[in-house]
């Protein structure tokens, strides 16, 4: 590698190394230690950030390099100093991760406290991100590239963000705004609210209510899989909006606000199957393939 002149090349060596400060704060519950993790990278970053416990927060700047801030909490200076960050940069991919200290937890006269690890992280407009918690909710604002969140229990809330998208929660609520690309959303238990323009679509929940709000403009690159085991699914379309759609309920109904070009043979079955538990065939011009599944609860297709 050529070095500009006059620039040694132990200098930019340095460059890639994460630039750290610290801060030390005591509040009337635990001890809060507050540090920052400054990366400098050329071009996208390719991020992974990870708790084994506490809340992620990811936002975009106007930037070009990656903070990390992490803000440590225990209840005692002990159990935070065990707290361990491991970081690792190798050109544009970064990798933090706060592990679990060797002793677990602490005892403060007899309540049974552990430390924990909070992440606030400013990256680029365009960056890919990997997120995850072990117990804690995440956020995501304004963010572009691939994008993978993950927390054994805890909501996830997104706003304003593009690309190819994995959210993934064995517990807790999901809420997506503004959403653009293609999204896949699991969540063991809780509700999942979804609006954007999205053309690649697949909604899951074992317990809870299914909203989407498609956005004036979508259009489906591939077949969207919308289901639920226990709870309503609600589709909000626009009017223009083509699709194949495979609705069904275990035990509920389906209400249809949508035009269907079916043929007037068959005009009385399609209203009779809206009426009752399963609704299938085009809608708009038809295309690809619209699936809808509940186990108990109602099926609503409405115009956006």
């Amino acid at each position: 590698m050529k070095y500009p002149p006059l620039v040694p090349a132990f200098a930019l060596g340095l460059s890639l190394l994460p630039a750290t400060a610290c801060v030390v704060a005591v509040d009337s519950h635990s001890e809060i230690v507050r540090e920052e993790k400054r990366f400098t990278v050329d071009g996208t970053p390719d991020l992974r950030v990870a708790t084994f416990d506490g809340s992620i927060q990811i936002h975009a700047w106007d930037k070009p390099g990656v903070l990390v801030e992490i803000e440590k909490r225990g209840p005692s200076k002990e159990a935070v100093d065990a707290l361990q960050v491991v970081v690792e940069q190798k050109g544009n991919v970064i990798d933090l991760e706060v592990k679990r200290p060797k002793s677990e937890s602490f005892s403060s006269i007899g309540i049974h406290q552990t430390a924990y690890a909070r992440l606030i992280v400013s990256v680029p407009r365009a960056a890919n991100v990997r997120a995850h918690s072990g117990d804690g909710s995440i956020r995501i604002e304004r963010v572009t590239g691939r994008i993978e969140l993950r927390t054994g229990d805890g909501s996830i809330r997104a706003s304003g963000v593009s690309g190819d998208m994995n959210f993934d929660t064995s517990d807790g609520s999901v809420v997506v705004d503004g959403a653009e690309g293609q999204l896949v959303v699991e969540t063991g238990d809780g509700s999942v609210n979804v609006s954007g323009r999205l053309g690649a679509v697949k909604l899951h929940t074992g317990d809870g209510s299914v909203v989407y709000r498609a956005d004036p403009g979508s259009s489906m690159t591939r077949a969207w899989d919308i289901t639920t085991g226990d709870g309503s699914v609600t589709l909000y379309l626009p009017p223009d909006f083509g699709a194949d759609v495979d609705a069904h309920t275990g035990d509920g109904r389906i209400i249809s606000d949508l035009s269907d070009p079916v043929e007037k043979s068959d005009r009385a079955t399609a209203r009779a199957d809206r009426d009752r538990r399963t609704l299938r065939g085009p809608i708009g011009a038809g295309g690809q393939l619209l699936r809808v599944r509940t186990g108990d609860g109602a099926i609503r297709l409405k115009v956006n």
